[in-house]
């Protein structure tokens, strides 16, 4: 199975990073919630489309994509923690590398290194601010 694919215009596998001091705390406000009904009839992504000035929609616009790449960041790290969680030896019914890749749609090599991270990770107190 394919390695996950980034939220980044990249198509290069992404490698575990270690954790960024500079990320920020909290991602941007939405302005409404994700997957209420939409009334207008019309297709919308967090009232993009309805702003007219370019340098409010370019704000908002990076806004969102700094909030969506810190939380894709946040979400690997918890990947990468629930990985060596899974391959502890010292669990009973750990997995190998190659059931963590076949249950996360990894492959063996990129299991085994996600588990790696996560450890370093757990050792240095984990991903929460």
């Amino acid at each position: 199975m394919s390695e996950p694919q980034p939220a980044r215009p990249s198509r290069e596998p992404r490698e575990p990073q270690e954790p960024r001091a500079d990320r920020p705390k909290r991602p941007a406000p939405l302005l409404f919630e994700p997957g209420a009904p939409d009334t207008t009839g019309g297709d919308r992504f967090f009232e993009l489309e309805s702003m007219d000035d370019p340098r409010q929609l370019l704000a908002r616009a990076t806004e969102l994509e700094q909030a969506f790449r810190t939380a894709a960041d946040r979400a690997t790290e918890f990947q990468a923690i629930a990985a060596a969680q899974l391959t502890d030896p010292r669990r009973f019914d750990r997995l190998t590398p190659a059931d963590l890749a076949e249950r996360a749609g990894w492959t063996e090599d990129y299991a085994r290194k996600m588990a790696e991270y996560g450890e370093g990770l757990i050792a240095g107190g984990g991903v929460t601010p």
